[in-house]
């Protein structure tokens, strides 16, 4: 019931919102139902609290106010200050003057949308990536824990950051079409979300704040409304304000506000010309008031603006529909037919709806979905918005726009595009970037552990990696030298050290594959293969979801020949035997991480080397401990001492032995790394042969061997994670290798 809910406080600042969140879903069933009911004073609150009959109207009531007063003790914890203020600067509505003053105090608050995005990047983190470059922190997801994180791909991020950083500085690419180019599912679409993300969050800051203006309304203005006086007409481009300057005052403008700027390392430009709806505001007013903008300016309001894709403020994206249904009003807006009654006439740009996407995404980012699907005519407006900054809409005036356009396409897209000699053009306007497919297995593995992470308990060790390990072969071209095979350039890849090889050598099979991670599988297959199998097994094993893999190629329609069909299901093979030496390695070392035995081994070899290298000095009589030679000589061939050096070796390793006791000392089996190794694969080679004949025994004919059993999975649960069910199989497994 609600009277024993605990509710836990965020330190000194009230609930959480996952505390929150948590208290309203807990003991819903007590609530569920409940009757609105006020006790008209305190007698009847008594009385309610008294009845507590689960089926009367009266403990329902009792629990209505009980409800109600834990909610209040709730709100009341929550302290709407912060909120409230938060509020007003996002809000804040001042004069044109006003404003030069906050343009004085912060000069970037007059960015272009390409500075923006470059200063957007930079605001949430920069650090150093394993690959030597840059590594953007909005690339990990800051806003929802990583949840969009895009892994491997600093190499091309570093490219697209660089390109939107020239063209920050005018170098070129602000007159160019930023194209994301990459087989299905390499997180093209992802990159740009958190782009269009992290500037809507950026725009909340006090570094990101922007602003845009409008006009009080007149009582002699079309859209005057008595009953609203102070009635406003936005801009419906969200412009910056210092565009109301006119040209021939911008340059003194300039000159004053960089000169009294508290920060002289950004120049203050005003380049664009006003919207049409607002040229047509401000030539009124010039007319009424005889040329001087200044008493034009009066009438101005400025007003801070957040960017937001879902109110349609700054960030705007287009996703082509089909060919016949395509209309260029979708991009640059259209007559607005219900204000030509207001304004008299179809030419005057009020009576325009300036709700395009090149409208909307002004100050912000316009995002291109599937960009070469769109017709042709479309493509051309698009290269206009990009090279002249300008957009013509259908029988209205040219209108300047401020925005980041990035655009995206699948590989056949693309294609189709390089072989269109009319699509020229285009090409020379765009500024393509690959993503490719990762080709690293480790940040192949943290998509799937990203996603799959609150499942991880059902998750044997080493299935992700081996299903990484898969997807990555698959998008690898077979090495031109036979010196390296399929699964030493993984490794590479994947930066691991194979011998005969190095940096110079894995650069080199990098230019000779230039289409790696353009083909292949996409993460998305393997991410549906294993929720799949999820639903059919309770813990899924490594050989599970390879199975599972494999009998889903045969249904993947992303493989359009028999062909790559067969080539996927023998690369599974190779990830099998993959498989096969993991589970040789650990199971080897828990056979041989048996403490007990190992002292008991070392011991026992050092006493008879002991006994050994005395008698041959002649200390020792008959009557003492006869060295074993078979003993030692088995633990030496591990050792790679050959039978001519092994007097040499004995007395050496005894020397040893007497100095540690000189000082007080004990020689254990960790004494010496190189005997320890010995040791260890020696008692794995003794056990193994016993648990292949437990393998084909039943366990309850030896205990002894079923012990041993028991203390190897219990290892393999404490020392890699797996379960009691699945260290089974994987022991299973190994023995069956053992056999072989």
């Amino acid at each position: 019931m609600l009277e024993n809910v605990q509710y836990p406080m965020s330190g000194n600042d009230g609930l959480s919102i996952d505390d929150l969140t948590e208290i309203l879903h807990r003991d819903d069933g007590a609530i569920r139902g409940i009757k609105e009911f006020t006790p008209r004073n305190s007698a009847d609150q008594e009385h309610l609290l008294e009845n507590d009959s689960p089926h009367s109207s009266a403990s329902f009531g009792a629990q209505s106010f009980q409800c109600r007063e834990e909610g209040k003790k709730i709100l009341e914890a929550l302290s709407p200050e912060e909120t409230r203020e938060r509020y007003e600067k996002l809000t804040w509505e001042g004069s044109f003057a006003e404003y030069l003053g906050i343009v004085v105090q912060n000069p970037a608050v007059t960015q272009n949308a390409w500075q923006r995005i470059v200063a957007m990047i930079e605001y949430f983190g920069i650090s150093e990536s394993e690959e030597g470059v840059p590594h953007y922190h909005i690339f990990d997801d800051p806003f929802n824990n990583g949840k969009d994180a895009v892994f491997g791909m600093d190499v091309q991020l570093n490219e697209l950051v660089n390109i939107l950083r020239a063209a920050s500085m005018g170098l070129g690419p602000q007159n160019r079409i930023i194209l994301l180019h990459g087989p299905v599912g390499t997180a093209k679409s992802t990159i740009v979300r958190l782009l269009k993300r992290g500037l809507e969050e950026y725009s909340k800051s006090e570094e990101g704040a922007l602003y845009t203006f409008g006009f009080k309304v007149g009582k002699d203005h079309p859209e005057y409304d008595p009953n609203d006086p102070n009635k406003i007409r936005w801009c419906p481009m969200n412009e910056e304000p210092l565009h109301l300057v006119p040209p021939e005052e911008r340059g003194l403008l300039a000159l004053k506000l960089n000169s009294s700027s508290a920060n002289g390392d950004f120049e203050i430009k005003i380049e664009q010309d006003l919207c049409p709806h607002c040229r047509q505001e401000f030539n009124e007013l010039m007319e009424e008031y005889e040329g001087d903008w200044r008493k034009v300016l009066e009438h101005v309001r400025v007003r801070r603006i957040v960017l937001s894709e879902s109110d349609r403020v700054g960030i705007g994206s287009f996703q082509p529909k089909d060919e016949k249904n395509q209309d260029s009003t979708e991009l640059s807006g259209d007559i607005n037919y219900r204000k030509i009654a207001v304004y008299g006439s179809d030419s005057d740009p009020r009576a325009f709806n300036f709700d395009g996407e090149f409208n909307v995404a002004n100050r912000g980012l316009l995002e291109f979905i599937e960009v070469l699907k769109l017709d042709t005519a479309f493509l051309y407006d698009l290269l206009g918005a990009t090279q002249e900054h300008s957009i013509k809409p259908k029988k209205f005036a040219q209108t300047d726009i401020d925005e980041v356009i990035i655009a995206h396409t699948n590989e056949p897209e693309y294609l189709r595009l390089v072989s269109d000699k009319k699509m020229e053009a285009f090409r020379d306007r765009t500024i393509k970037i690959d993503i490719p497919y990762n080709l690293s297995v480790r940040n192949e593995q943290k998509i799937y552990e990203k996603t799959f992470k609150h499942l991880r308990d059902r998750i044997a060790p080493h299935t992700l990696e081996l299903a990484s390990m898969w997807a990555v072969l698959t998008r690898l071209e077979e090495p031109e030298k036979s010196a390296v095979t399929l699964t030493e350039k993984m490794r590479l890849y994947n930066g691991e050290e194979v011998s005969g090889f190095s940096e110079d050598d894995l650069e080199r099979l990098r230019q000779q594959s230039h289409r790696e991670g353009l083909f292949g599988i996409s993460p998305r297959y393997v991410q549906d293969t294993i929720s799949m199998a999820l639903m059919r097994h309770r813990e899924l094993t490594p050989m599970r979801l390879l199975g599972e893999l494999e009998r889903g190629l045969k249904n993947n329609s992303l493989i359009d020949n028999e062909k790559d069909r067969e080539r996927y299901r023998k690369l599974i093979s190779i990830v099998l035997r993959e498989y096969e030496t993991i589970i040789r390695r650990e199971v080897q070392e828990a056979v041989a991480a048996d403490t007990e035995r190992l002292e008991a081994l070392c011991s026992n070899y050092v006493e008879n080397v002991r006994a050994y290298v005395e008698s041959r000095e002649g200390k020792r009589d008959s009557m003492g401990l006869l060295p074993n030679e078979s003993l030692m000589r088995s633990v030496e061939e591990y050792l790679d001492v050959p039978e001519g050096r092994k007097d040499d070796f004995r007395k050496e390793l005894l020397n040893h032995v007497r100095a540690l006791e000189e000082k007080g000392k004990r020689f254990t089996y960790d004494s010496s790394e190189r005997l320890k190794k010995a040791l260890c694969e020696k008692i794995f080679d003794d056990q193994k042969d016993a648990l292949v004949l437990l393998r084909r025994k039943s366990a309850q004919s030896d205990p002894t061997l079923a012990k041993e059993v028991e203390r190897i999975v219990s290892y393999l649960v404490k020392h890699h994670g797996y379960t009691e069910s699945s260290a089974e199989e994987v022991l299973k497994i190994a023995t069956d290798l053992f056999a072989d």
